[in-house]
């Protein structure tokens, strides 16, 4: 966000985007990032290259993939290698892990960051735009999910998964519909996961982020901008997430400090969640003088 939109009390809540894990925690690891041209993604591949891995990039557009990954191997000075894949058709998913076997070998941390979304009232929704958002988001991450856990399961290597979902998964949210049921749907897979496959090794945690400024998701979620303003009034914090903010918590979630957190589910949104929860929160708008003259009114009121 532009400074001027944030709240006074952003101030206090400055956002450190820098890698905050120690250089060469992911020496000699392997990490896939599923939608990581761009974004998060593209956040979490440069933080985790920063701090030594080596990475392999997915998604649709090739184009844009090879030039995130020339961009973060020239500045971490380790290897990104950029997969196309469409989460949505199986056969490209085992095509694209094919791939990533033969070059790198399997991997040691595996990010579901591939999504679609766009805003939409409910009953303005074909079957196919609901199909289009949950074959990316569901069965992108099912198709990914067990096509590297069969194969690492098969090779007893371990690994650490991450689920990018969203706060709303949670509570669902009326005009995105659709990705809030799949969404949900990824928080069950994992946390299924969690239990059946630690014996082989595998780990699995979840990161529901809150609004964070990126082209993908705010270009169809907020296309006129007028709703950031709005959005910024309740985040206790005053302003939105930063992508850094988010690959710092995925970095230490996917890391070896976090070997004995699986079943986690971290909400990182400026504390929005419990501010929209919380029936009477929006007096916070109430001002000072508002308050002397109810107080006063409450004081006379008698008995019951």
């Amino acid at each position: 966000a532009d400074d001027d939109d944030r709240a006074p009390q952003a101030r206090f809540f400055p956002p450190l985007q820098e890698p905050m894990l120690l250089p060469g925690t992911f020496k000699n690891k392997v990490a896939f990032i599923t939608g990581g041209g761009t974004g998060l993604g593209k956040g979490m591949t440069f933080t985790l290259s920063s701090l030594g891995a080596e990475c392999v990039i997915a998604s649709r557009n090739l184009d844009v993939l090879k030039a995130t990954a020339e961009e973060i191997s020239s500045q971490t000075g380790n290897k990104v290698h950029p997969v196309q894949c469409n989460v949505r058709d199986p056969d490209s998913v085992k095509a694209t892990v094919d791939q990533m076997v033969n070059d790198v070998g399997l991997p040691d941390v595996v990010i579901n960051n591939a999504a679609g979304n766009f805003i939409s009232p409910s009953e303005r929704l074909s079957a196919n735009a609901w199909k289009a958002i949950t074959d990316t988001v569901l069965n992108g991450t099912a198709y990914i999910t067990l096509d590297i856990g069969k194969r690492l399961i098969a090779a007893q290597k371990g690994a650490a998964f991450l689920c990018i979902t969203t706060i709303y998964a949670d509570s669902g949210s009326g005009f995105v519909m659709p990705s809030a049921s799949a969404k949900a749907g990824v928080e069950a897979l994992c946390k299924s996961l969690v239990a059946e496959w630690g014996r082989y090794g595998l780990r699995f945690n979840i990161i529901q982020p809150g609004p964070i400024k990126t082209k993908g998701a705010f270009s169809r979620l907020d296309p006129t901008g007028k709703f950031e303003k709005l959005m910024i009034e309740r985040i206790p914090v005053g302003r939105l997430g930063t992508v850094g903010e988010i690959a710092n918590l995925a970095a230490y979630l996917c890391s070896d400090y976090a070997s004995w957190v699986s079943g986690a589910t971290i909400k990182i949104d400026g504390g929005e969640y419990s501010f929209m929860a919380g029936e009477f929160n929006s007096l916070s708008l109430v001002t000072k003088e508002q308050w002397d003259v109810m107080e006063a009114i409450i004081r006379q009121t008698k008995g019951s």
